[in-house]
């Protein structure tokens, strides 16, 4: 057994026990955004096809999602507050060969902060985006990862892994593992310090950096990371529960999330729904044992939160669990939203983060 974690216990938020004012200006934007003709057929169609579990069904509900979620991502991303991020790094880009699914280099940026060019002993913050692991590209969150590295001072590693459901469980969590190792055995000649990689993702980019932690601990490379960061993470098939005992955004997306498990991530829904690579809250306590030191970082009324407290508590008992951290009074995106509140918690965190768990 590896030696317990041993938190710092560094931050002490009090739940808010409803949305913050930024965060409920979100919710009711979006609420007012779906009460036109279109947007309603729209929320129809995505109701009727959640119901059905064929390829003609899969295929339209994953152009509706796409087409959806990427205009909304890419348009935040042109918010200003996002510019600083872009002005302060470099960017430039390297392919990670893999043969686990056919011969696929998978495409990475790398945004090196410009004060940090030339140092040979760099952290590494690998990056899998979010999306519901079905949705996104490294592209289209370019502006807001670049932040991170600026923000941070680590060199971001920004990975394109392949979507469902074009890729299926687990070549889409092995296209990041692939890219963590490919950073620690060239670490030297990326000027980075092996010592000091981080992984992270955010929801769907959550589950994808989740799988890869499974992954290290069955082949025991947990040694390949210094800490595992999670942020508002899809964990398990809590989705497939009895909806009376979910929480409202729980409730109000269980039917899309229990379509995205099922039909567009798993391989073999009923083969694979009990694997940690599909589910990896799901893990055995022999393998949280084995997982990188993690910090999870959640929002009180996220959809995931349920799930993401399990896993929680699990690697707490585990000796895994550095810190989990609910931002109050946030939902699932508005941590990420400039000048809300709750982005201003989330930014502080990670800085902290960074001071006292990556560079120290």
């Amino acid at each position: 057994m590896a030696t317990r974690v041993v938190s710092k216990n560094l931050f002490n938020f009090k739940p808010l026990g409803k949305l913050d004012p930024g965060a409920k200006a979100l919710a009711e934007q979006h609420e007012q955004m779906r009460t036109s003709p279109e947007a309603k057929d729209m929320v129809k169609r995505i109701e009727e096809l959640c119901l059905r579990h064929d390829p003609e069904s899969n295929k339209e509900y994953t152009e509706i999602l796409r087409a959806a979620v990427v205009p909304v991502m890419v348009a935040l991303a042109e918010n200003e507050a996002f510019a600083f991020g872009g002005e302060q790094t470099n960017t430039t880009f390297i392919k990670v060969p893999t043969t686990h699914d056919g011969e696929f280099d998978v495409p990475v940026e790398v945004y090196t902060p410009k004060c940090l060019e030339g140092e040979t002993k760099r952290a590494a913050y690998i990056q899998a985006h979010g999306g519901g692991a079905m949705s996104l590209s490294a592209a289209d969150v370019r502006k807001s990862v670049q932040c991170i590295a600026a923000t941070l001072n680590v060199v971001v590693f920004n990975v394109d892994y392949r979507l469902a459901p074009e890729t299926k469980c687990p070549n889409n969590i092995k296209d990041f593992y692939e890219v963590i190792k490919y950073v620690s055995k060239n670490a030297e000649s990326l000027g980075i310090d092996p010592a000091k990689i981080v992984i992270a993702g955010e929801s769907g980019g959550g589950y994808i950096c989740l799988g890869a932690m499974v992954l290290l601990a069955e082949n025991n490379e947990t040694n390949l990371v210094k800490l595992a960061m999670p942020q508002i993470p899809m964990v398990d098939d809590y989705c497939f529960s009895d909806p009376l005992a979910m929480t409202k955004e729980e409730r109000e997306a269980h039917a899309s999330m229990r379509k995205i498990w099922r039909d567009l991530i798993a391989a073999d829904f009923e083969e694979q729904k009990s694997s940690p690579h599909l589910f990896p809250g799901k893990a055995s306590e022999d393998l949280l044992e084995k997982f990188p030191n993690t910090i999870i970082l959640e929002s009180e009324f996220d959809m995931f939160i349920t799930q993401a407290s399990r896993l929680a508590n699990r690697l707490r008992r585990a000796g895994r669990l550095l810190e989990f951290v609910v931002i109050p009074g946030a939902t699932h995106m508005s941590i990420y939203i400039p000048g809300t509140k709750n982005n201003e918690d989330f930014t502080e965190t990670i800085k902290t983060i960074a001071t006292e768990y990556i560079h120290s």
